[in-house]
């Protein structure tokens, strides 16, 4: 499988950008997928997942209420609406996959991704 994302650079604080994360060459059509990101010394979190269906997601509490993750499953594509930008999102934010695991599995690192995308760099300029 492979994961190719788009999006991401420099962007101000309170900012809306639009990623999305385009998935190829996968053996399974039940699959979570979620963005993950690491900030310099920082472990890597899951900040928003998302089930196969879209039934189920997950929002890191540094997120919730601000980010808004989605699919479309017959474009094989995940998408990531980051709102209201502060500085302390800045980080390298990559896309992951994890094969029959729910949004939590995913997120919490219960379950941990089979793919994972190259990662792009995300600045958020006060």
């Amino acid at each position: 499988g492979q994961l190719v994302e788009s999006g991401g650079g420099l962007v101000q604080a309170g900012g809306s950008p639009k990623r999305s994360c385009s998935a190829s060459g996968l053996t399974s059509d039940d699959y979570a997928m979620g963005w993950f990101r690491q900030a310099p010394g920082e472990e890597r979190e899951g900040v928003p997942c998302i089930s196969w269906r879209g039934g189920s997601t997950y929002y890191s509490d540094s997120v919730k209420g601000r980010f808004a993750i989605s699919r479309d499953n017959a474009k094989s594509t995940l998408y990531l609406r980051m709102n209201s930008l502060k500085p302390e999102d800045t980080a390298m934010y990559y896309c992951a996959v994890r094969r029959r695991g729910d949004a939590f599995d995913l997120c919490s690192g219960r379950r941990p991704p089979n793919y994972w995308g190259q990662g792009t760099q995300v600045t958020v300029s006060s």
